[in-house]
């Protein structure tokens, strides 16, 4: 299994860098009686009630990577305190990431209050999705309703064989942006149609476009 270690401290006071290389030296012996391989060790001096710490945003990053199965802690604290704590907790969870914890002396045991906030989190996580798909569903069925036709565009897309696909036609982001769909909704649509867009690149296409038109007034 592999494994990071990350320690954290409040302030820069000398005592709080002693407790730093403690923090190191007993997460790194405790690996070893985990049978986890230590990749790399991420050490930080900032408030635990703070969310956008850069150490624990580099500890995410690479948990997202897939690069570690577990992340060594010596207690739940280290990660945050209060909202920060149970949000970098459920990010973790979601990214099946094992948390060890030194004072747990093995996976980190959560209070039967913080279990049911996260269940809670999870619930709620799963109807904004459904939510949100129903919406992009709606959007679509609006937007073909008034006039657009995914049909010749799927039919390019069929007898493309191998060779790169065509850039969408700015008409096309024109048209479902003027049915009232936003940016999410339109880059959505166009990626269920076949093409590969985000809502960043539909963004700059319609602002592209406006601000030729406007230049040609």
């Amino acid at each position: 299994m592999r494994g990071l270690i990350y320690t954290r401290v409040s302030t820069e006071k000398e005592t709080q860098q002693t407790s730093i290389e403690r923090q190191k030296a007993e997460l790194t012996a405790a690996a070893k009686e985990w049978n986890i391989t230590v990749e790399a060790v991420i050490e930080e001096q900032a408030s635990g009630y703070e969310a956008d710490r850069d150490g624990i945003l580099t500890v995410l990053d690479i948990c997202k990577s897939g690069q570690i199965d577990a992340l060594l802690i010596q207690d739940e604290t280290r990660l945050g305190r209060g909202n920060a704590k149970m949000a970098l907790i459920h990010q973790l969870q979601k990214m099946n990431v094992t948390i060890y914890s030194l004072k747990d002396d093995g996976e980190l045991s959560l209070s039967e209050t913080d279990s049911m906030v996260l269940d809670i989190v999870a619930i709620v996580e799963e109807y904004q999705r459904k939510l949100h798909n129903a919406k992009i569903k709606r959007g679509m069925k609006r937007a073909v309703e008034e006039g657009y036709s995914p049909y010749k565009n799927l039919k390019d897309a069929e007898n493309a064989g191998g060779r790169k696909r065509k850039e969408v036609p700015i008409e096309e982001i024109i048209k479902l942006k003027e049915s009232g769909l936003t940016f999410h909704e339109v880059a959505a649509m166009l990626r269920g149609f076949g093409y590969s867009i985000s809502k960043a690149t539909a963004h700059r296409r319609y602002q592209e476009h406006q601000r030729k038109s406007a230049g040609s007034e």
